[in-house]
């Protein structure tokens, strides 16, 4: 049975683009050539749509030898549908899914990053970098890196 996971932030360009590219590195790393998961991001919002990760966000990751290559596109009802996880990064994303999510069922499906962090005692979301420094980046991606390992070990785990 495939593994489907839905990645969302707000526009789609900065943390949920580089959640996708870690997971997806992360099982390819367990699974090559694996076709059972489906691993995806969106955005609340549709400014970006059709657009790249913002620029600081790929030069972050390359640095780290991920390719943040998805291109941004706006969450939809269809996705609590396709969907068996989705995972926003902050309150106001979480806020906003519960909004969006077509019946009570779906919304059982959200979930928040920062709650699989292992390293990062405290931390209860993964910050917006956009309107920070080259340092914001970096953090947001520690912070993701830490998540989706965290996320990959419970979905993998005997008890799930």
């Amino acid at each position: 049975m495939k593994t489907k996971i839905l990645f969302v932030c707000l526009g789609n360009i900065c943390r949920s683009p580089a959640a996708d590219g870690v997971m997806k590195r992360l099982v390819e790393d367990l699974y090559p050539y694996s076709d059972e998961w489906e691993i995806d991001s969106a955005g609340i919002g549709s400014w970006h749509a059709g657009q790249l990760p913002d620029r600081r966000m790929r030069e972050c990751g390359a640095h780290r030898g991920y390719m943040f290559d998805h291109r941004a596109r706006q969450v939809t009802r269809a996705d609590f549908d396709r969907f068996d996880y989705i995972i926003g990064m902050d309150e106001e994303n979480l806020y906003d899914l519960r909004r969006l999510a077509p019946s009570h069922e779906a919304a059982k499906k959200i979930l928040c990053l920062a709650d699989y962090l292992q390293h990062f005692p405290g931390q209860k979301t993964v910050p917006d970098p956009y309107y920070g420094q080259a340092r914001d980046f970096e953090f947001a991606l520690d912070l993701i890196e830490d998540a989706c390992e965290g996320l990959l070990k419970q979905l993998l785990s005997p008890q799930r």
